[in-house]
């Protein structure tokens, strides 16, 4: 057209635009705008708004501002285009500012801006309070009967946790889509309520609604969850014959299924039959391999990454991290804190906090405070961790000052910050400060007690051996403690050896709580064992085996080169046994033949016994 001597006109520019967002032709694109700069007097709002719809789609929201800041007038498609652009790039902080700044502009929201909007609110601190008005605003304009609306209200409430709002939004629904149902089953499964999740897909398919992928990848975390391997095997056979497997979404949900449910085998075939593999699968796979325990796996699969053509994100250290963390693998903690620096990574608020996490758990909580100094945003996990750290650290006092810092940072604490408080009070004996937090959560912050802050409270009074005291606040708790309780009240008469107070006020009812924790019923044994009580100790150990309770066995790992070699206690089926046995024997050899005897004899006979291993 141009070689032909035709100016383009206001209506030839958007058709234009449009090809290149579609082509993700951002150069073009901005060449277009220059011409456009040169050759139009006075580009219209629909130029102007397909320019701003061209950038934010080739992720250019730079560019889109810049196009948008310099319009003398904009009307709602303008804004609805920048505001959405925002949205699909994960801006989701200036998305809300924009709507707030277009609403202070005297300009009406309509569905279309409104339904992108209130999914944001789920990602956000405060967004429940901006969600609520929003839905208010609905009311008020009479959108509510609008279904991309209402679906956008129930994913809105699930994504900030207040799934039981959703239902009822749904349940006032006159006409519902596959996208009704989906967004609330995952609301379900993203609340941990993953038995209502599944029987919200029975009745949809019951209904006789067609399942598409959205309804597939919705349902997927419930049935890894519930372990109804079953089930999964039989959404993977429907998979299939729909021919689902190509998106990498379901992929991906399908490997958390299967792993979720154990069957790791079935994760990895997926994983090697899948022809388009981005980021999210590889995630995938590396969180099931953390699932089941396969360390080493899980560190190949995150080396094979890059080998793959492919750049490990935000989500990827986050997987990778907490394996570091429990394993105590400090060298590869370091060397993706390098990574996550020199890619940028390091700036992501996520990573920050599971580097305070692995640093602290392995050990060096210097280093973590390091990370804490560095970060540029901080929110409330954050703060949260390195409590946490802190108190498991004895440095209780230094855990209080963190406390301070947040509160001037202007950030509320919430239920997991005193449950890190409490417990950090509880490790550096802090019993007045302890009682001063727990009347302040109830009374200044209006959260209410869960079991886990009932916990820190008993443990808190009974290690400083104020037994009758813990249990005088456990009597006068609201509600019926739970096993996690009365087993902090157990921890303290073992530390301070009061067999007779567990005997008398805690045991009993440990057992009518039918706990399915072997923890408690071991901690009850040794205590028994300590008090020569051993007729009484083999009673409980001899409940522990008639409940079929199994105590998870101590482990260690052993780092060579890149690979990581675990060992658990009694297990005998590492791949070096026979070598490992025929060291030992060796070892047991040059010890005897020095004389030298092993300390406690009594102990060692036992080893063998999984109830103590």
């Amino acid at each position: 057209m141009l070689r032909h001597g035709f100016t383009p006109d206001n209506y030839t520019y958007p058709l234009v635009l449009k090809a290149c967002s579609s082509l993700q032709a951002i150069e073009i694109g901005r060449w277009v705008y220059r011409n456009i700069l040169i050759n139009v007097e006075k580009a219209n709002l629909f130029v102007q708004c397909a320019l701003i719809d061209m950038f934010v789609k080739c992720g250019s929201l730079e560019d889109a501002r810049k196009v948008f800041d310099e319009m003398n007038v904009r009307d709602l498609a303008t804004w609805t285009a920048l505001i959405c652009g925002n949205v699909w790039n994960g801006e989701w902080f200036e998305a809300v500012s924009l709507f707030r700044k277009m609403r202070l502009e005297g300009l009406k929201a309509d569905s279309v801006i409104v339904a992108s909007v209130l999914p944001v609110c789920g990602r956000l601190m405060e967004g429940l309070k901006l969600g609520m008005a929003m839905q208010g605003c609905v009311l008020r304009s009479g959108f509510d009967s609008d279904l991309y609306v209402s679906n956008a209200i129930i994913d809105m409430y699930g994504k900030c946790g207040y799934p039981d709002e959703a239902c009822r939004v749904f349940s006032y629904m006159v006409f519902r889509d596959i996208v009704s149902w989906s967004t609330l089953i995952a609301g379900y499964s993203q609340n941990g309520m993953y038995k209502e999740s599944f029987e919200l897909y029975v009745r949809m398919v019951n209904m006789g609604l067609t399942i598409n992928e959205i309804a597939v990848t919705s349902v997927l975390p419930a049935l890894g969850k519930l372990k109804l391997l079953k089930q999964g095997k039989e959404m993977h056979n429907f998979i299939l014959k729909q021919g689902l497997l190509s998106d990498v979404v379901v992929g991906s949900a399908l490997i958390d299924m299967y792993a979720n449910c154990g069957s790791i085998r079935e994760a990895e075939s997926i994983f090697r039959n899948m022809l388009d593999k981005d980021i999210m699968v590889w995630n995938s796979l590396i969180v099931g391999y953390n699932l089941v325990g396969d360390f080493q796996s899980a560190f190949f699969t995150f080396r094979e990454i890059s080998g793959a053509e492919h750049r490990p994100n935000h989500i990827t250290l986050v997987s990778i991290l907490p394996i570091c963390t429990q394993i105590g693998a400090l060298r590869q903690g370091k060397e993706i804190h390098c990574y996550a620096t020199r890619s940028g990574l390091g700036l992501n608020v996520s990573v920050g906090n599971s580097l305070i996490d692995m640093y602290s758990k392995c050990g060096s909580l210097e280093l973590g405070v390091k990370v804490f100094d560095q970060m540029m945003i901080k929110n409330t996990i954050t703060y949260n961790t390195l409590i946490s750290a802190c108190g498991a650290h004895g440095l209780g006092e230094k855990g209080l000052e963190f406390y301070e810092q947040m509160k001037e940072a202007g950030m509320k604490p919430n239920k997991v910050t005193f449950i890190s408080l409490l417990s950090a009070c509880s490790h550096a004996g802090l019993v007045d400060r302890g009682w001063l937090l727990y009347n302040s959560m109830i009374n200044d912050c209006g959260i209410k007690p869960d079991m886990e802050h009932y916990s820190c409270m008993v443990d808190l009074i009974g290690r400083t051996g104020d037994l009758d005291g813990a249990y005088k606040f456990i009597t006068s708790m609201p509600v019926t403690p739970d096993a996690n309780v009365l087993g902090s009240l157990l921890g303290a008469c073992r530390l301070h050896n009061k067999v007779e107070l567990a005997d008398q006020l805690i045991a009993a009812h440990i057992f009518q709580l039918n706990t399915e924790d072997s923890g408690h019923y071991v901690l009850l044994s040794n205590l028994y064992a300590s008090g020569k009580r051993w007729e009484d100790m083999s009673k409980v150990r001899s409940l522990i085996k008639d409940k079929g309770l199994d105590k998870k066995p101590g482990s260690s790992w052993i780092q060579v080169g890149h690979s990581i070699f675990v060992f658990h206690a009694t297990s005998t089926f590492h791949s070096e046994l026979a070598k490992i046995e025929e060291t030992l024997d060796s070892l047991f050899l040059v010890m005897k033949n020095e004389d030298y005897m092993l300390a406690n004899l009594g102990f060692c006979s036992h080893v063998n016994d999984p109830i103590l291993t």
